[in-house]
């Protein structure tokens, strides 16, 4: 089959969810009203709280959930058949993930921009909140720890990466200061921006840059990982527009172009699907496709890293409602797109099946690296690129869109370290926070050896507790909307699959990891269990209280908004 056929019905299944399924949402489910004021205007900092164009803010979403995690993830879980994955990342992405992400956006926004951990302790009580947190805090070490050694392995791998991967900084600041100080036309700014940033790809590709083999006792790959932690520090603290907003547009618009050369590319060189549809013969110790395929692609179908984002960042910069649609349900639908490329490229883009076979000898054989590579070819055929330019093109769309994923989520660990301290009965201002987190995820990096590769030590618990995170995230929306008197089913029927899944997938690893003896994983995991289990008895109990209590009106609700003085002290850090 030619891959021409996966790239149309996959592309137009994930358009037509957004132009027809994201309508129902916004005006049965949500039912977005622009006479509610947002967060980002009533809470007007210039620090987190800012009004941003939705195509910024877009690019801002859209990048911040779209790291590595959805190429990595379908380029591991195609070694049970190119169908499986497909199905999951089309049908998920449109039904469940853009879902989530717009419903998280749309929930923090109509409760002051707060997190989805502060709405736990609101709508499903004090102890599912302290449960939600520990979740949450778990996957954001995970997170930043787990990003930087894959972004510190490319930067070593891909020394050509390196200067469109920081010069892409120096460019962000730029668009900042022109789009906000400057006040200079978006569209201009936009196309300077991205003529920069291609740019950079081809002096990068003519300049490959290598640190010193060691340094103060630490090899390339630790020292890389030491640099990424102090920039995304830096960034984390940094107001939202000086860097983090206008670098997450200006790489969102990027690399959407760069998805347009993939997809153009498999237009042009028309590669056939190598991969098999469905592998009868995977390799010995692969785990079995059910429950492990719905928790090996995660981002790119359904995570529970974006509702993180969507109420810890995003919220606090929606301009009006109805943004929430093309922000938070469209960014998902771009990081579907960068998902089925991942498909696309890990199944179409060597010469055989036995070429493909030799790659996935092995589970856990493929990730970013085969997405590299089969791209990396496809786009070479397609549009005539040198195959070496090809893969600093990949590599850097892989390095940038880790990047941004990884500061936002070290600024939102820092929120949620703060939101920890507060219930404990105590404040931590921003430095003291961000201290904390560098030294949390620095311990665990460096926790196994001076390569500061110990964050993949926690790997095998991304996808399990990303999914239980999302369902629990869905569990608070199904308590909101039974407050409003609306429309469940939508959420509810995906939040009950997700649990099921990511809980038989969370047993099965139970299993695995009692007879490997590997007794941290073991002991993460019975707390993830025990934690995600408990909130949710928490939220069928708020569930329940809900139904029958008096029902919030619009009218409520607006009026509500302008109840208190001071709104803004009222936030908390999140």
């Amino acid at each position: 089959m030619n891959a021409i056929v996966l790239a149309v019905v996959g592309g137009g299944m994930l358009l037509a969810g957004y132009f027809l399924y994201s309508k129902f949402l916004a005006q049965r489910v949500y039912q977005l009203n622009d006479s509610f004021t947002t967060a980002a205007h009533r809470y007007q900092d210039g620090v987190d709280y800012v009004p941003t164009n939705r195509f910024v803010l877009w690019g801002h979403h859209f990048t911040s959930v779209a790291g590595v995690a959805p190429i990595a993830g379908p380029a591991i879980a195609i070694i049970w058949g190119w169908l499986p994955a497909f199905l999951w990342v089309t049908i998920g992405a449109v039904f469940i993930g853009a879902m989530h992400d717009f419903g998280a956006l749309w929930a923090s926004n109509r409760n002051k921009g707060q997190s989805m951990g502060t709405l736990s302790g609101r709508y499903i009580g004090k102890r599912g909140r302290a449960m939600f947190l520990a979740v949450i805090f778990l996957m954001l070490v995970m997170t930043i720890t787990i990003f930087a050694v894959l972004m510190s392995g490319l930067l070593v791998d891909q020394p050509t990466a390196v200067i469109p991967s920081w010069g892409a900084l120096i460019v962000a600041l730029g668009v900042g200061f022109a789009i906000y100080k400057l006040r200079m036309n978006l569209v201009l700014v936009t196309a300077v921006g991205v003529a920069a940033l291609y740019g950079l790809i081809l002096v990068g590709n003519d300049i490959p840059v290598e640190l010193p083999e060691t340094f103060l006792g630490l090899p390339q790959q630790g020292q890389w990982i030491v640099l990424i932690f102090i920039y995304a520090a830096i960034a984390s603290v940094l107001p939202v527009w000086v860097l983090l907003q206008p670098r997450d547009y200006i790489n969102g618009v990027q690399l959407f172009i760069a998805l347009g050369v993939i997809y153009g590319s498999v237009i042009l060189s028309r590669p056939e699907v190598v991969a098999p549809a469905i592998n009868d013969s995977v390799p010995e110790g692969t785990p079995s496709m059910i429950p492990l395929l719905f928790v090996t692609i995660a981002c790119g179908a359904i995570s529970g890293f974006h509702g993180i984002v969507a109420s810890g960042t995003t919220s606090k910069q929606l301009n009006k409602e109805t943004d929430a649609r093309f922000v938070g349900y469209f960014g998902a639908i771009g990081e579907g797109l960068l998902a089925l490329g991942s498909i696309i490229a890990v199944s179409a883009g060597f010469q055989s099946v036995a070429e493909w076979r030799d790659l996935y000898s092995e589970w856990n054989a493929g990730g970013a690296p085969a997405f590299i590579q089969g791209g990396a070819n496809i786009v070479s055929n397609g549009i005539g690129l040198e195959s070496g330019l090809s893969a600093t093109l990949l590599a850097t769309i892989v390095v940038l869109f880790a990047a941004t994923s990884m500061d936002t989520a070290l600024r939102l660990k820092r929120f949620v370290v703060q939101e920890i301290a507060q219930v404990m009965g105590f404040r931590l201002n921003v430095w003291a926070a961000t201290a904390i987190v560098l030294v949390i995820g620095l311990a665990l990096a460096f926790s196994t050896g001076a390569d500061g590769t110990g964050g993949m030590t926690l790997w095998p618990l991304f996808g399990t507790t990303n999914q239980i995170l999302a369902s629990v995230t869905m569990s608070i929306l199904v308590v909101i909307l039974i407050r409003k008197n609306r429309m469940i089913w939508p959420v509810l029927i995906p939040m009950s699959f997700v649990l099921v899944m990511s809980t038989l997938a969370l047993m099965q690893q139970l299993g695995d990891f009692w007879s490997q003896q590997n007794w941290l994983l073991l002991t993460l995991n019975v707390i993830v269990l025990v934690t995600a289990l408990w909130a949710f008895i928490e939220a069928v109990a708020a569930m329940n209280r809900a139904r029958h209590e008096p029902k919030e009106t619009e009218e409520q609700e607006l009026a509500e908004q302008y109840a208190d003085v001071n709104p803004r002290r009222s936030t908390g850090p999140s």
